[in-house]
């Protein structure tokens, strides 16, 4: 079994920073080659979806992969803002998904399970940073520890100047 209050943590503290985005009363405009908002939200939901079937598969005892790449793709990333309605769509899919990897990948999952192995290729920036087995209680650990406090510094980095602090 695995503890999921370290993820659940990392989940509520992004959920804030993007709800402080949305009622900063700007339109935060991002450095040219970053995300705005919905983007990084979208990216976010799309990382859940592929977590999210990994866990599932693994649960119902079929192989699994996992690929970020389509996370990082611009018309996907797009259309999924354009699906959920925006900013408090995307808010509410993260906390749906969020609630469900965290009962799914905590009590639901034995060790052997969240201990298999799964095919993983993960890519940021134009960079491969894994290409390789990577265990399943590592990529959600990968979410709690790395994925979501770096979304999150990332939206925060979104607010005027100064109003980051107050946040």
């Amino acid at each position: 079994m695995m503890d999921t209050a370290p993820l659940r943590d990392a989940y509520r503290a992004l959920l804030d920073a993007a709800a402080t985005v949305a009622d900063s009363g700007t339109s935060p405009v991002p450095p040219a080659g970053e995300w705005n908002a919905d983007q990084i939200l979208a990216h976010v939901t799309l990382i859940n979806a592929a977590t999210l079937a990994a866990v599932t598969s693994i649960a119902s005892g079929t192989n699994t992969t996992y690929d970020n790449r389509t996370a990082l793709d611009a018309w996907t990333i797009e259309r999924v803002i354009t699906l959920t309605g925006g900013n408090a769509g995307l808010r509410d899919r993260i906390r749906t998904q969020a609630d469900a990897l965290c009962a799914l990948g905590g009590p639901t999952l034995s060790d052997a399970e969240l201990d298999t192995l799964v095919p993983t290729r993960l890519f940021s920036n134009g960079r491969v940073l894994a290409d390789q087995c990577i265990s399943l209680r590592d990529l959600i650990t990968g979410l709690a520890e790395a994925e979501l406090p770096g979304h999150t510094e990332q939206l925060l980095a979104l607010l005027p100047e100064g109003a980051e602090a107050v946040a």
